[in-house]
């Protein structure tokens, strides 16, 4: 047997007094207890339990009634599927239904989690608080935002400004502010504009105390366009203009900025009323051109960058901020540069010459020319006035022909200096492109880049031969060149003309031209000769006229004599071809076809009488001349003749 100290456990314990007894609840009064515990928790309410077990599907929680809930182990989880509980947490749950007949009740932790975001969104729809949710999609017209429910974010509230990408916010935790919902029909819509312009203004507003001129303040580059750079200051946007980027060239912003740098700009100017703000970048350093006068004075020998060609000069970058230009003018001693890009190209370094330097209007002008030797004072020191060259026929004008020189230098022959006596009317008569001549320079205009020769010192002097073969008392015949009221000119020997005086003809009445014409041969004698001016005084006083048959005789020599002259120009022109051709040189083409295109000798002849008409007719000096001739003829001239004066014989 036991003793009575050592009574089983589970025996009751009965009370020592009555007065305890009547202590102690009864069955009933527990059992009603219990009941109104049951009756304290409702159907739909959110009530608190703990986590008592967990296993691979459900959750065990204990809410203090008669049996656990059971709610599933996905309501548990998060996004990346790990279990957020563990044993003796605390948990809300929602009790959607009480104990049934088996005595089951029934919990769920999202649909308590659901009821009480609802509860925190309508409060921050009201209150206009803020909320945070989690980007999940996009979706047609916005996105799809998690803030414990599923919320619809319009894209044109995304951001202040519209953003392309909308993908590119997808997982991201944003901020947003409730501007719509309907509970009945699940719709909440976000806005996270709102939020960002809140905080824009209150940036904005810190901003503005510190918009100072002259103030340095940082930015972020916000956009980019032709004309400048847009930079957010802090809730207020800059525009730094590209003039205000660099003090050297800019060509475009994007050449020294890109969206999202951050950069530190100067306040140029600020107006409160339309908050426009004007930013520099250059005012950050020293203007150059404060010691461009020191540092590139006149006439110093500079070096830089061509960065621009334009159709009247090249700009030349000195140091960033400083360029000068390089005009056509100043680019070659001796060519005529009509586009730069030939001579010069971007980006090639060059030294020129400051010729000229404005500080008011901020212009240096360079001479790219001036920093080599002037190529005509070279040729004054080495080929000095009288000196002898040699040098092909580059090109032929109606006043000359110009020969070549030097590789970059031309003289011009003037038609005056191709013959002694005769008028040339065109170069063509006595020289060609591409002839190798000897000639003699005559005059060096350094200042105005001009060579005058001479190539009459190498040809026969038919002055000279005319002097050695006739004198005064001759008796001369020749065709009438010129007709004019105070005399004939008659070609006399070789080109050579000779005046016969109205005073000198045997005149019956009327005027010369109805008696003589150009072309009509004339005997005159030798009435006078100036050696010194090279005239020769005419007159037909007493001479016999020639007959008709003399004059067929001199007609036919004249004739074979330009045939011979023909035939030996075209058998030199040949004899050059070929020789041309063997040493492989194509000017000879035009020589050749210039040959062939010789006209017959009858029209050649016709030709060269009228080339001497024309020159007769322009050359200046006929009243000098006519002075001259009327002081020497006979007292009989009337005062008329004497104030017309003759056309000078040469010049």
């Amino acid at each position: 047997m036991q003793s009575s100290e050592e009574q089983p456990e589970n025996i009751a314990t009965v009370p020592s007094t009555a007065e305890d007894v009547a202590q102690e609840p009864s069955y009933e009064e527990l059992l009603e207890l219990y009941d109104k515990s049951l009756q304290s928790f409702k159907e739909g309410e959110i009530v608190k339990g703990t986590v008592i077990e967990t296993t691979d599907k459900d959750v065990l929680v204990d809410v203090g009634l008669k049996s656990e809930g059971s709610i599933p182990l996905e309501e548990f989880t998060d996004h990346q599927g790990n279990v957020t509980v563990s044993v003796g947490d605390d948990v809300e749950v929602l009790l959607e239904k009480a104990e049934d007949a088996e005595g089951h009740i029934q919990l769920s932790k999202q649909k308590a989690e659901r009821i009480k975001v609802w509860s925190d969104i309508e409060n921050s729809y009201k209150e206009g608080k803020v909320i945070s949710g989690r980007v999940i999609d996009r979706i047609k017209g916005g996105l799809t935002v998690d803030v414990g429910i599923r919320a619809f974010l319009p894209g044109s509230l995304v951001d202040i400004k519209p953003i392309k990408h909308l993908e590119s916010l997808k997982g991201e935790e944003l901020e947003f502010k409730v501007i719509s919902l309907d509970r009945r029909r699940n719709n909440v819509v976000l806005s996270r504009k709102a939020v960002l312009e809140k905080e824009y203004e209150k940036k904005k507003a810190e901003t503005i105390t510190r918009l100072k001129e002259g103030a340095l303040l940082p930015g972020v580059v916000k956009n980019i366009t032709d004309y400048g750079v847009f930079i957010d200051l802090g809730g207020i946007d800059g525009l730094l203009h590209i003039t205000d980027i660099s003090w050297g060239r800019v060509s475009h912003p994007s050449e020294h900025f890109a969206v999202g740098d951050e950069v530190e700009v100067v306040i140029l100017k600020f107006d409160p009323e339309t908050e426009r703000v004007s930013l520099g970048y250059k005012q950050k350093t020293e203007d150059p051109w404060t010691l461009v006068d020191k540092k590139y004075p006149l006439g110093s020998r500079v070096h830089g960058k061509v960065v621009s060609l334009v159709d009247y000069g090249a700009f030349v970058e000195l140091e960033e901020g400083v360029e000068g230009l390089i005009h056509v003018s100043e680019m070659s001693w001796t060519k005529k540069v009509v586009n730069p890009a030939k001579v010069l190209e971007e980006g090639q370094e060059v030294e020129a010459i400051v010729s000229e330097l404005d500080m008011n209007q901020r212009r240096i002008s360079l001479s790219l020319r001036q920093a080599e030797r002037n190529p005509w004072e070279e040729l004054l020191d080495s080929h000095p006035v009288g000196s002898i060259v040699e040098g092909k026929v580059r090109n032929l004008t109606e006043f000359g022909a110009f020969l070549e020189i030097t590789d970059e230098i031309d003289g011009l022959i003037h038609v005056s200096d191709m013959s002694w006596t005769k008028r040339i009317k065109h170069p063509s008569e006595v020289v060609s492109k591409g002839d190798t001549l000897r000639a003699r320079i005559t005059h060096i205009d350094v200042e105005n880049q001009r060579v005058s020769l001479s190539i009459k010192e190498f040809l026969p002097n038919e002055w000279d031969s005319f002097l050695a073969e006739h004198s005064v008392g001759d008796a001369l015949t020749g065709r009438v060149v010129n007709v004019t009221d105070f005399g004939l000119f008659v070609d006399i020997y070789e080109g050579l003309e000779g005046l016969v005086h109205v005073s000198e003809i045997d005149l019956p009445s009327g005027r010369l031209e109805d008696h003589y014409a150009v072309g009509e041969w004339v005997s005159a004698r030798v009435l006078r000769v100036e050696e010194d001016e090279k005239k020769v005084g005419l007159t037909m006083r007493g001479v016999p006229q020639p007959t008709a048959e003399q004059i067929a005789e001199l007609e036919a020599a004249e004739i074979a004599e330009s045939a011979t002259a023909a035939d030996e120009e075209s058998e030199e022109e040949t004899e050059a071809e070929e020789s041309d051709d063997s040493a492989e040189a194509p000017e000879a083409s035009a020589a050749v076809e210039e040959t062939a295109a010789a006209e017959p000798l009858e029209a050649e002849a016709a030709a060269s009488e009228e080339a001497v008409e024309e020159a007769l007719e322009e050359a200046p000096g006929e009243e000098d001349v006519e002075s001259k001739a009327a002081e020497e003829s006979e007292e009989t001239v009337s005062e008329e003749d004497e104030s017309e004066e003759p056309r000078q014989l040469s010049e």
